[in-house]
């Protein structure tokens, strides 16, 4: 069965770059800036809070996990009030040892496992639109499981070390994401996944892409009649129908133009357009650049 969210995972291009281990005690509060990469943190023990810009505050517990794809800026802290020490993780050094906040000595209120890695796809932007801004998962064992092996393999230098961290990456992340898929989700491909009429037309979509899809055909699918389907689409995965095909269509032909590997005319039938011509025009209208200059500048 065609799967649309390990299709996302796989091109968002996950690569880990950094873990450390954080504990607060007493008196205690660290405002980070925004940093626009994913980041993510499994609570070891105790309990903090959590505070993410355009978010309701999260009291955070032990086996807690947090994910933010695109990471705006947030606080965390204690529970005390405190004016919170100011951090840009976009140039302040990343420490060698856990980071300690707070009353130094005796035992923490709060110990955590947390990073960053980053997105390489140029794609990133729109399909981490398609994700919720806050995924918080509570007492899902597995997902502090693949923390705690990230953040092992991360402070090591063995061998593989760098296909090992981005294949745990990625399931840290498929993991994190179907465990908060429901009609409780933002809107998004999550939720769209979710809902039982949509989720054949959007299995559909990506697993047949170079079919000419019309929304006639989608609510076919998905056995509603067209003008419901486009408006539960739009309410649900948060684009339209067509513009969410096009922007996939868009996504997988940068993914095949920057591997080399296919000629415009092959990659334009591969994402379901009848010529080359047809095709090139869609793209440099999409993309800004014809599809040939794109794929020279890598």
């Amino acid at each position: 069965m065609n799967d649309p969210l390990s299709e996302v995972i796989a091109l968002l291009q996950p690569r880990a770059v950094f873990s450390k281990r954080i504990s607060g005690a007493g008196r205690w509060g660290v405002r980070y800036a925004e940093f626009g990469q994913p980041s993510f943190c499994v609570v070891l023990e105790g309990r903090c809070l959590l505070a993410v810009d355009g978010q309701p505050a999260l009291t955070l517990e032990a086996n807690d996990f947090v994910l933010l794809p695109a990471t705006p800026g947030f606080t965390l802290s204690g529970f005390e009030p405190v004016t919170p020490e100011r951090i840009d993780p976009k140039v302040t050094p990343s420490p060698t040892d856990e980071v300690h906040h707070g009353t130094r000595g005796g035992r923490p209120d709060a110990r955590l496992l947390g990073g960053y890695f980053v997105f390489d796809s140029p794609d990133a932007a729109l399909m981490v639109s398609l994700l919720p801004a806050l995924v918080h998962v509570r007492g899902v064992e597995r997902l502090s499981i693949l923390v705690r092996l990230v953040g092992d393999e991360s402070n090591e230098q063995r061998s593989g070390r760098d296909l090992v961290l981005t294949r745990l990456v990625e399931v840290l992340l498929i993991e994190a994401l179907r465990s908060t898929s429901g009609d409780d989700a933002p809107p998004g491909l999550l939720r769209g996944l979710s809902d039982a009429r949509l989720a054949p037309a959007i299995r559909k979509m990506h697993g047949q892409l170079t079919r000419s899809w019309t929304v006639a055909q989608l609510a076919k699918t998905a056995a509603l009649s067209r003008s419901a389907f486009f408006e539960r689409f739009t309410r649900t995965v948060g684009l339209p129908p067509m513009e969410y095909l096009l922007a996939w269509r868009m996504a997988v032909a940068r993914d095949l133009l920057r591997r080399h590997e296919l000629g415009i005319a092959e990659v334009a039938e591969r994402v379901g357009y009848g010529s080359a011509s047809t095709f090139s025009t869609a793209f440099s209208r999409y993309v800004g650049q014809p599809p040939s200059h794109y794929a020279r500048a890598g």
